[in-house]
């Protein structure tokens, strides 16, 4: 396994980051536990979570995936400190997490206190702001003028993240947490955090996880560059684009118990004509290179200039044994030629 400093908190965090949102639907505690040991077994530190999951995110699944790596950490609490624990608090818009209010400072205050309960643990090594108050081009939300800037106040934008950093100093000051990460946000979030963070003296941020994919590739070079500058970890989420590069869901498949099989919450907005057309592409490009097309993306994110980390998340064992592989990888210049000649054809096809 090889690793990575976590921005400039002088953590290091494995390549592979464990992700978890299965846990509490699809997988049980039993999963949890063979995932988790194997995981560590292959030198992976760095496990995610948030309070949201498990996904499709409900009012029944709420915290339970936290709740599962607590029974976890209470069992194996020697193996505490071998591990970085990231969470996250929900952004607004899901009406059973605090009424589908924004992120304030209060609400942080009350969801670390809420995950440290469930997590069964003192302290978590990064916290992570789910998604910003304003809307942000996430889940889909990509496309020119969805994004709404004209009616985004950035005083009160700036007001509201000032008060989210000065309670996460508080969580810091009071051992409840060691620092703190955004996800799906933008370089001007990004920047803004660290201005905030520069001229009150306030916690930096350490890192921002985005979804980012062969698939969708929205934040290379600019976003992920920004990182790079600024010493901020860039962790890829959704690598195989909720599953969809794997190649399972070619042709309108929908295998039992997958994913893709459940209602989601934003629909499945990456199955479109281009991006099945794009799959199965990348797919018959990695068998000819006796690869699984899993793999291949995978090594294609690992491999991408600037990238921390990436999530990767598994129902099965034999999936996550299969994923973890590519990590031993490297892809050739001819391959990553392929590559780039079916990218450059697709760049977002959804």
């Amino acid at each position: 396994m090889k690793y990575n400093k976590l921005g400039r908190t002088g953590v290091d965090v494995s390549r592979v980051c464990l992700g978890t949102m299965t846990w509490g639907k699809q997988n049980n505690q039993k999963d949890a536990d063979e995932q988790m040991a194997f995981a560590l077994d292959c030198g992976v530190n760095f496990i995610d979570t948030a309070e949201m999951y498990a996904v499709p995110p409900s009012p029944e699944t709420y915290g339970k995936t936290e709740a599962i790596i607590g029974n976890w950490l209470s069992r194996n609490g020697s193996r505490r400190e071998d591990i970085v624990l990231a969470t996250k608090i929900a952004g607004n818009g899901l009406s059973w997490i605090r009424n589908g209010g924004d992120v304030t400072g209060e609400a942080i205050i009350a969801s670390v206190d809420a995950s440290l309960a469930r997590l069964q643990t003192d302290y978590i090594d990064l916290y992570q702001i789910h998604w910003p108050n304003r809307t942000s081009p996430h889940f889909a939300k990509h496309w020119p003028g969805s994004v709404g800037l004209s009616s985004v106040d950035t005083e009160s934008q700036t007001a509201q993240m000032l008060e989210i950093l000065q309670a996460l100093g508080e969580c810091v000051n009071a051992g409840k947490i060691k620092y703190f990460g955004l996800s799906n946000e933008t370089p001007w979030g990004i920047n803004e955090y660290l201005r905030l963070s520069d001229k009150y003296s306030l916690p930096r941020v350490a890192s921002i996880q985005n979804e980012f994919s062969l698939l969708h590739a929205k934040d290379w070079p600019y976003l992920i560059e920004n990182c790079v500058r600024e010493d901020v970890a860039y962790l890829p989420w959704s690598p195989l684009a909720a599953g969809a590069l794997s190649g399972k869901y070619i042709d309108g498949a929908r295998p039992e118990g997958s994913r893709w099989s459940f209602a989601q919450r934003n629909g499945l907005f990456r199955d479109t004509e281009a991006s099945n057309a794009a799959i199965k592409a990348y797919k018959e490009l990695a068998e000819s290179y006796d690869l699984t097309a899993s793999q291949m993306a995978l090594a294609w994110v690992d491999q991408v200039d600037g990238v921390t980390s990436t999530i990767i998340g598994a129902t099965k064992m034999d999936q996550l044994e299969e994923d973890m592989k590519a990590f031993d990888l490297i892809l050739s210049d001819a391959l990553q030629a392929d590559i780039a000649s079916i990218f450059k054809q697709s760049p977002m096809p959804y």
